[in-house]
């Protein structure tokens, strides 16, 4: 009934949001006289407000039509390299003959599209040829192309790696930092020349029992019986997915926005007070990144299940525990792939220590093929995103990719 009861809120409120925007459309008209007057400014920001006042389900746009190369401008068009029901390998492709270091550039499976990754890859790409997992909302992927679990994932890493080939370059942002390793691990056990040159793990949860936070306090507060029950919903017959056993993405959303709900209040009463003051510029970027933090979409439940037994539970990578697919994983197999551990000093969702536990477990290979970033006056979000991003990580792991490739 989970889902049943969200959808028929949805239902419920969705007229009234289209009222509220059809309101604002008017109320924004250059009236005469009327049109700057503060209580008509007002009435437009509360009716944008109570338009905005929800989720929506659909992939944004990445909108990355251009980029500059060698000072430059060339195009950037959208190819899939790939396909899979559960998610595609898109590649940024750009109108020039450049060599440049190919990534694959592994986004979170977490309750949010790919595009999150947006500022990750206009950053990327003027000095690389990079490729992203889509991932594809698993209440849109029909009943009978069968689950998608944690093996899965890992498998399809391995896969795009070998479609790639050689001498590619994996950035796993946050929760595939586990799966990305485990992949590479399992390519380096089998001496398979798809190994990738680089592996930079972004705030990722390799070992959740340093520095716990509130979301790994959360996952082991209570037995995976409990997630089971309590968070897993079937999809609605209305959807291409219908009947498949999912995680909400609207759940995940709530549970993010509850750990900083002050930080998104306050954001919305600054919306509605630059939206009266006429300050287009501020309330813009606001807009923009709640257009995408609201587009959310659901994992299947085989995935999420496992994730947190597995990984936030169990501990089973940094123990030693890992399998997938009957064959343990082994991070100490790896011995070419250089490495690279990047956190945020402020990460609330991956803590200091997390994501550098893998330079402990990739005993074989040499320090001088590890390397560690802790960058000052970030959170988990500006790990990946954001002018720190821009100015001072991306440099380190530019360098890094130069360095061992």
């Amino acid at each position: 009934m989970l889902y049943e009861t969200y959808q028929a809120h949805s239902d419920l409120f969705g007229p009234i949001r289209w009222m509220a925007g059809a309101m604002k459309g008017l109320l924004n008209q250059p009236w005469p006289v009327i049109a700057h007057h503060p209580v008509i400014r007002s009435a437009a920001a509360a009716c944008e407000l109570v338009a905005r006042a929800g989720m929506w389900h659909a992939r944004p746009d990445f909108g990355i039509r251009g980029t500059v190369v060698d000072g430059k401008a060339v195009s950037v068009e959208e190819v899939v390299a790939l396909h899979h029901p559960f998610c595609s390998l898109l590649h940024f492709k750009k109108d020039t003959d450049a060599v440049q270091p190919r990534i694959l550039l592994v986004a979170p499976l977490s309750g949010h599209f790919s595009t999150l990754l947006r500022g990750t890859v206009e950053t990327l790409l003027p000095d690389n040829d990079v490729y992203i997992t889509d991932w594809v909302n698993a209440r849109n992927v029909p009943l009978l192309y069968g689950r998608f679990d944690l093996d899965d994932h890992i498998d399809l890493v391995a896969s795009f790696l070998r479609e790639l080939g050689p001498d590619t370059h994996v950035i796993a942002v946050c929760q595939p930092s586990v799966p990305v390793m485990a992949a590479v691990a399992l390519l380096a056990a089998d001496k398979d020349p798809a190994q990738p040159r680089t592996m930079t793990l972004m705030g990722g949860p390799i070992d959740t029992r340093r520095n716990p936070t509130v979301v790994n306090q959360l996952a082991t507060s209570r037995p995976i019986a409990w997630f089971e029950r309590n968070v897993i919903a079937t999809v609605p017959p209305r959807y291409a997915g219908q009947f498949r056993r999912v995680y909400p993405g609207f759940l995940q959303l709530a549970g993010f926005m509850t750990m900083n709900l002050d930080r998104h209040v306050t954001a919305h009463v600054d919306l509605f007070k630059h939206l009266v003051r006429g300050d287009g510029e501020s309330a813009e970027a606001t807009r923009k990144f709640y257009d995408e933090y609201m587009s959310v979409m659901d994992l299947t439940a085989d995935f999420y299940l496992q994730t947190v037994s597995r990984v936030f539970q169990q501990h089973a990578l940094p123990l030693g525990l890992f399998t997938s697919r009957g064959r343990k994983v082994e991070p100490q197999a790896i011995t070419r792939t250089a490495l690279l551990c990047v956190e945020g000093e402020h990460d609330d969702i991956c803590a200091v220590g997390q994501t550098s536990a893998a330079l402990d477990l990739c005993s074989g290979l040499p320090a001088g093929k590890k390397e560690h970033h802790l960058q000052p006056k970030v959170g988990h979000y500006g790990v990946f995103n954001g002018k720190r991003w821009r100015t001072e990580i991306y440099p380190r792991v530019r360098a890094f990719i130069h360095a061992h490739g």
